[in-house]
């Protein structure tokens, strides 16, 4: 069932290659949107076959798709991806924030280039998409940064992905004070547990232990974000702004 209507929108979706952002992507192309999927053109080509069989999926329920491969971490590479975007459809509504990665280490063995790796995609490649996206964002549109429960209740061994969510978390509230005169609202999602190749397979032990902790009674699905992406990202939320919501079944 449709919830929402975006047709005549445009929507960004960062890392939507697979997992969540994948999810985000089609639930906004099942809604009618011009969808732009984003990846990271990875050494092995995963991540390029994932994205040609993910718009091949979201093109089949009625969408028009675009796809591009930029790498978050380079200014260059997201100007470029702005400037494709703007060729190919003018201009963007919606600027979804997804692209993360994990490198999961206690302080004492992460090294340098642990931390500088999530710092640069997680937190300096938002940075980089919601500065670039300025120029071509239309006016009332949307921006939905995925944040993350770590960034309010840090875990053991998440220094830097933590640090990173907490920053992302406070350019949220800052960049909505700062567009708001345009009707831009930005707001930030804080995900919990949720079952992704990014988290690999949890033992079903620890599964089990998870569920204990969590009242609705289950980790998070992909789509459990999406929805709420949705949201934010719908009409009926332009006075919803600078706001993190998490998502993660009454945990914490």
């Amino acid at each position: 069932m449709i919830r929402y209507d975006f047709s005549g929108k445009v929507a960004l979706v960062t890392g939507s290659s697979r997992g969540i952002g994948a999810a985000i992507l089609e639930q906004f192309a099942r809604a009618g949107a011009t969808c732009i999927l984003h990846y990271w053109d990875d050494p092995n080509g995963s991540n390029r076959a994932d994205a040609v069989a993910h718009a091949q999926k979201c093109s089949a329920l009625g969408s028009t798709v675009h796809t591009y491969a930029a790498d978050v971490r380079h200014t260059a590479e997201v100007n470029q991806l702005m400037a494709f975007i703007k060729e190919q459809v003018g201009g963007l509504d919606i600027v979804v924030n997804n692209a993360g990665i994990l490198r999961d280490r206690t302080l004492r063995k992460m090294t340098e280039e642990d931390w500088d790796a999530v710092l640069d995609t997680n937190l300096d490649g938002v940075f980089r998409v919601c500065k670039a996206s300025l120029d071509i964002l239309r006016d009332q549109g949307r921006i939905v940064n995925i944040a993350s429960i770590a960034g309010l209740f840090p875990f053991h061994g998440q220094a830097n992905y933590a640090a990173a969510k907490a920053g992302v978390i406070a350019l949220t509230k800052v960049l909505a004070k700062e567009l708001a005169r345009r009707k831009i609202t930005v707001n930030a999602i804080a995900p919990g547990i949720v079952q992704t190749s990014m988290i690999g397979d949890i033992r079903p032990e620890m599964v089990a232990e998870y569920e204990k902790q969590i009242p609705i009674g289950r980790i998070g699905h992909p789509n459990d974000i999406a929805h709420v992406v949705l949201f934010l990202a719908s009409e009926e939320t332009e006075y919803l702004t600078g706001q993190v919501i998490p998502v993660t079944g009454g945990w914490f």
